[in-house]
């Protein structure tokens, strides 16, 4: 097995060898902290698309909870992961590490133990029941709009160079494109040539998917996956986000690195990956938005949960389009996060770059490939790929995507588009 530390470790877990994961992780604590892990326990729990985390114990008795993230070519396109500080200084409430390693290929944290539950995983217990979602909402809102603040007092213009520094395109266009200008990486991987995607009703080769048109639930949608890819590298790109001016931002807030405060009815960032000064502010909160909202309930990260009998199909018309019956709606606890995010913290950013002329004329375009790259490069959508996913988890999230990837054709409209109308300043 070939690769730095951290990624022989995420291929062992990959693969299931929890034994190698281990033997691995053990090594690197003691190299690196000079701490013996008496005992490893490994996390599974499907929020850790691209990172290990999990317990471990000292002789000494001591009970930490690890995490560390590994990206594809990371050697050649980080300069350095978990700057914590650079939070905890802009005033976040964020949990800071015991033990931290920032060595691109080792990086890994080490936090005290904690009895308190993520938000994911108390949202998901909440998700589909008839239980009183008002403190979560209550947290999310005080978060929202603390975030909010932060954002307007560490708004700043930013240099191509400075933007292109930054970690968190890893997330987004490091995914997209090796080149800048064709689809690479996990782009080229996900939509290969040769691949079919399986949904119910239907199954569609490949390059036919990436060309035809998408309606769903009677709406068309204007553009195809392979437009929305396109635009998304030219749209991503350092050098045109850096228009929008940039934040102290956490960058990947989803509700698996947020601690609930349960005494306080407050929430705590933990894991700041690709935390920095000069986050692009268009894209600050995007992960955050989708990952806690848009890919709920079940069918991104606990896809083999989904029902059945769940009446999402598809089928392929005389004219080429691909027609989509999707039985997927937004619960009353993922909408008050949406009607948060909104209200609190997107309409008064754009307000704030639109006042400071850093509002560039394509942000709601920028906006819908951020929300569109989300599903599609964060882990392989076709059913039995790497991703884990099956032909109704599939098809629910490709057609997420294209929702919000593509404006809908007039008259149409959606639960996207009415988003994008609620937080624009000029309405």
């Amino acid at each position: 097995m070939n690769g730095s530390a951290s990624a022989q470790a995420l291929q062992a877990f990959r693969a299931k060898d929890m034994a190698r994961t281990c033997t691995i992780l053990s090594d690197l604590i003691r190299e690196e902290f000079g701490l013996q892990a008496s005992n490893i326990t490994l996390g599974n729990d499907g929020y850790s698309l691209n990172s290990v985390n999990g317990f471990l114990t000292t002789p000494a008795g001591e009970e930490y909870f690890f995490k560390f993230h590994h990206e594809e070519n990371e050697e050649s396109t980080l300069q350095e992961f978990y700057r914590g500080e650079v939070l905890r200084d802009a005033g976040y409430p964020i949990d800071m590490p015991v033990h931290v390693s920032r060595a691109v290929g080792r990086q890994i944290l080490l936090y005290a133990k904690r009895s308190t539950p993520r938000l994911a995983d108390l949202c998901r217990a909440h998700d589909g029941t008839q239980a009183d979602i008002g403190p979560i909402v209550a947290a999310q809102r005080a978060l929202d709009a603390l975030t909010a603040r932060i954002y307007r007092d560490t708004f700043h213009p930013i240099s191509e160079a400075a933007c292109a520094a930054e970690p968190f395109h890893q997330l987004f266009h490091h995914r997209l494109t090796t080149d800048g200008t064709q689809p690479g990486a996990r782009a080229a991987r996900f939509f290969a040539s040769g691949r079919t995607f399986a949904f119910p009703g239907v199954g569609v080769a490949d390059q036919a998917l990436l060309d035809m048109k998408w309606r769903i639930n009677g709406i068309m949608y204007a553009d195809t996956l392979r437009c929305m890819l396109e635009r998304s590298i030219r749209l991503l790109s350092p050098r045109m986000l850096a228009r929008s001016g940039g934040v102290t931002a956490h960058g990947d807030a989803h509700n698996a690195n947020v601690w609930w405060e349960g005494a306080g009815r407050s929430l705590t960032f933990f894991d700041p990956a690709f935390a920095g000064l000069h986050i692009p502010a268009i894209m600050a909160e995007v992960k955050a938005t989708f990952h806690n909202i848009f890919a709920h309930a079940d069918w991104l990260y606990h896809p083999h949960d989904l029902p059945v009998d769940t009446p999402t199909h598809a089928c392929v018309m005389p004219d080429g389009i691909l027609d989509v019956t999707l039985a997927w709606e937004m619960n009353d606890l993922r909408r008050a996060f949406l009607d948060s995010k909104a209200e609190l913290l997107w309409r008064p950013l754009l307000a704030h770059m639109r006042a400071t002329g850093h509002l560039p004329a394509d942000w709601r375009a920028t906006i819908r490939c951020g929300l569109f790259c989300c599903p599609t490069l964060v882990m392989d959508l076709c059913a039995g790929g790497a991703g884990g996913h099956t032909p109704l988890s599939s098809l629910t999230g490709l057609s997420i995507a294209v929702m919000c990837g593509s404006e809908p054709v007039l008259p149409g409209r959606d639960v996207v588009s009415r988003f994008l109308d609620a937080i624009d300043p000029g309405n």
